[in-house]
């Protein structure tokens, strides 16, 4: 047998069989909630220890570093998970790609530093950005072996290196801070996780993954890469331009306050939806390599995503205040209006969030990658129209863009994939009544109890047991894996009174 022979051997001996979804779905939220526990509370501590200004310092950073990370792998993460038949060729070549874009634009971002502080008038700026651009040495490898553990399935290893980083970096970043650091306690925070997660994928890479790049069969990674990275980067782009046009027109502090407001937002996108997305992609991936049709599944993602979606977006945009008080202490009240706001449009494109890895899954990169063209035109041109006349109106934008995006990706669905607007509208049915129900809760608690934690408390824990109740009342399809929740732990209460 070849050398070659026997690499290949090895990455098809060193891939497990799938793991039941379940399961992969648990590993996924156990992942996503301890990562989310942990920026939480650091969350919670930085936002006591810095100021809006030194908080906007960093989100604009963050964002223009954000951009170039779209591209460091070139598309490289979703060829591995969707690329058909895999060799260790393939695997060099993508290894070459990956190296090669990454430290490339983090070369970009080092020069840019300079000019880039200068545009936006604040000089700390500079070693922010500088800071950042370490990351790029050190992503192309864990983004490599995460990609191929995330292909074989392996959420417990992809759990072990995210929890890794973000432990480090949190850690950093408070110790920084409370030392007086202000925004570069963040950037090196964000340095040390990339470097705690470099270690953690060495120690966890799936055997017979190469070591060394190649150029050979580079031209095809660059082929899929090039739509697959130009659509990612013009949807980071869409995420980012709001805070960079904040930014520039209503200043740094704006973008600290704009970028609170997005991080309570994105609290659902990280204990839900970032759970979620992996499974489904590699779900939906491992189906069309099968030749089967991926879309019975995609409309029961979608019926459990705005199940628990809508919910939250209407409790969180009922508890807007107390929420916020709880994460950020009262100096950052002027979040409040724009989450309500942003709430409403985060809360209608969860019904079409999954529609992207279905796109990518089937082979429709181009596809995707027109999407994402169109929907941030809308959402820049929005943005760029509210921001002279001050942050809530940049808030109304955003929905505007979401809207946009929204039709956008239906009209994308019924044409690629035959989903007619009827198939959706029935999958989400019973959860636009569970959203009405749950938000019973909240809506009570706000009208006749004090704000504070007690209100936020009250809500919560209502709002959940009419969740509850109403997934069983309506035989929802997440009422099943309630009822085997309810089982398993029935059976644990009986082995612990039996032992006892």
């Amino acid at each position: 047998m070849t050398d070659a022979a026997h690499s290949q051997a090895a990455v098809a001996a060193a891939a497990p069989g799938p793991l039941p979804l379940r399961r992969s779905l648990a590993l996924s939220f156990v992942e996503k909630y301890a990562l989310l526990l942990l920026a939480l509370a650091g969350s919670m501590v930085l936002g006591r220890l810095l100021t809006p200004a030194e908080t906007g310092v960093y989100s604009v950073a963050a964002v223009l570093a954000g951009l170039a990370q779209v591209l460091r792998d070139f598309g490289v993460g979703q060829y591995l998970v969707q690329e058909k038949d895999l060799t260790p060729a393939k695997l060099r070549a993508a290894l070459c790609v990956s190296v090669g874009s990454a430290w490339t634009l983090g070369l970009l971002v080092l020069l840019a530093a300079p000019p880039l502080a200068a545009f936006y008038q604040a000089q700390q700026l500079r070693p922010v950005l500088q800071l950042l651009a370490l990351n790029f040495l050190m992503v192309p490898f864990t983004s490599l072996t995460v990609s191929m553990l995330r292909r074989q399935m392996r959420f417990a290893s992809i759990l072990l290196v995210n929890a890794a980083a973000a432990c480090v970096q949190l850690a950093c970043s408070v110790w920084l801070a409370w030392r007086g650091w202000g925004s570069l306690s963040l950037a090196c925070g964000a340095a040390a996780g990339s470097a705690a997660a470099l270690l953690a994928s060495v120690a966890l890479r799936p055997a017979g993954l190469p070591w060394l790049p190649h150029w050979r069969g580079a031209g095809t990674v660059l082929r899929y890469g090039g739509y697959a990275a130009g659509g990612g980067l013009i949807d980071q782009a869409g995420v980012a331009a709001p805070d960079l046009i904040v930014g520039k027109l209503i200043g740094v502090a704006g973008a600290g306050i704009y970028g609170k407001a997005q991080s309570v937002i994105n609290l659902f996108n990280q204990a839900i939806t970032s759970a979620v997305s992996p499974v489904a992609f590699s779900l939906y991936a491992a189906q069309a390599r099968a030749g089967q049709d991926a879309r019975a599944a995609y409309l029961k993602t979608i019926s459990c995503m705005t199940a628990l979606a809508w919910p939250f977006f209407a409790g969180l945009g009922l508890m807007a205040q107390p929420v916020v008080r709880l994460l950020y202490g009262d100096q950052w009240d002027a979040t409040v209006p724009l989450i309500q706001v942003i709430s409403l449009g985060a809360a209608l494109y969860s019904m079409f969030s999954m529609a992207r890895y279905l796109f990518l899954a089937g082979g429709h990169v181009r596809e995707q990658a027109r999407l994402d063209a169109m929907s941030v035109a809308v959402r820049i041109a929005a943005v760029l129209l509210a921001a002279p006349f001050g942050l809530d109106y940049v808030a109304w934008g955003l929905l505007a863009g979401a809207l946009g995006r929204s039709w956008f990706t239906w009209r994308c669905l019924a044409r690629l994939s035959g989903l007619a607007l009827g198939p959706q509208c029935a999958a989400v049915a019973r959860s636009a009544v569970l959203a009405g129900l749950s938000s019973l809760a909240p809506l009570a608690a706000r009208m006749t109890l004090p704000s504070g934690p007690f209100q936020l408390l009250a809500a919560g824990a209502g709002g959940l047991l009419l969740w509850v109740a109403g997934v069983l009342w309506l035989e929802h399809e997440l009422a099943a894996e309630l009822r085997r929740m309810q089982g398993l732990l029935a059976g644990h209460r009986w082995r612990f009174w039996k032992v006892n």
